[in-house]
């Protein structure tokens, strides 16, 4: 019995030993921003993503994060569903870090009841030879809403849809990163009475910004321009605002979007609201890393 006992203990000062030290890791990158500290030596961004575009940020070896991510329902419905509350999407994702410079992770999205697993490699860091962050990025995702019922000669491949990008950052000040995204997103369902009118194969490129207000806060906006996107369409370009807010060993993101999923694909070619007309979405991520 005190040999459990002890084991219990040993355990638990030992997770309370990796958390912590997360968590210190994470505040000296905060307390550097403050420092003489060269801004290549800095992260671009603080997490893994800008709002809802991938960042070039990695995890550090042997770190695991949790994101979890809620999207709301549109504003312009007013206090019918108190302005989108009632309509949340919710997104948990897990991330780890096995090697240096590679992150792997695993999440399940309630929108489309989305499964996806994602693959980061750096290529390269910013530094004095260097003057650019560049990352390589690639989800797959599994749609299990989906009915075979509705679509008979559905077949699992049918489910699946594939995000590629080269993430490419630049830290330029200790206040100012910028990023560009160039994308590619392969659908393989193609009915058009469910996807209206998309085509199989999609190529965008995104743009990004993240610019730091104080000490523990940013303000971030990013942008992804289809160029495959048919005239007739029922999907917008996705436009999202956010701030983020940095906390110890936490990193809260608050966005404002026109688009409501937040794995890749839905987010960037199925962005159903509109700026002009006040059809957006408020939504967070919380980032916890162990």
């Amino acid at each position: 019995m005190h040999t459990k006992i002890t084991y219990i203990i040993i355990i638990t000062l030992s997770l309370l030993s990796i958390t912590t030290q997360a968590q210190d890791d994470l505040l000296n990158e905060l307390n550097n921003e403050t420092k003489n500290t060269k801004q290549f030596d800095l992260p671009a961004f603080k997490a893994m993503q800008i709002g809802n575009l991938q960042s070039t940020k990695i995890a550090d070896k042997g770190d695991l994060y949790l994101i979890v991510s809620h999207r709301f329902g549109t504003f312009k419905n007013g206090i019918d569903d108190f302005f989108g509350l009632d309509q949340a999407n919710t997104k948990i994702q897990l991330a780890y870090s096995f090697w240096e410079g590679i992150q792997l992770s695993f999440s399940r999205d309630s929108f489309e009841k989305t499964y996806s697993g994602t693959a980061k490699v750096r290529l390269t860091k910013q530094s004095n030879q260097f003057p650019l962050n560049i990352v390589g990025y690639a989800s797959a995702d599994i749609n299990s809403e989906i009915k075979k019922a509705n679509y008979p000669s559905l077949k699992f491949g049918d489910r699946m849809t594939y995000t590629t990008q080269l993430l490419v950052s630049r830290r330029i000040s200790k206040k100012l990163s910028l990023e560009i995204a160039p994308s590619f997103v392969r659908q393989n369902l193609q009915d058009l009475n469910f996807t209206g009118a998309r085509t199989h194969n999609q190529i965008l490129i995104g743009l990004g910004g993240r610019m730091k207000v104080s000490k523990r806060m940013s303000i971030n906006l990013e942008y992804a321009y289809n160029f495959s996107k048919h005239e007739n369409s029922k999907y917008n370009n996705p436009l999202t605002l956010g701030i983020d807010i940095e906390t110890g060993g936490h990193v809260f993101q608050l966005l404002f979007s026109n688009a409501r999923g937040s794995n890749d694909g839905a987010f960037l070619t199925k962005a159903q609201g509109d700026w002009s007309t006040g059809d957006i979405s408020f939504g967070f991520n919380v980032v916890r890393v162990f």
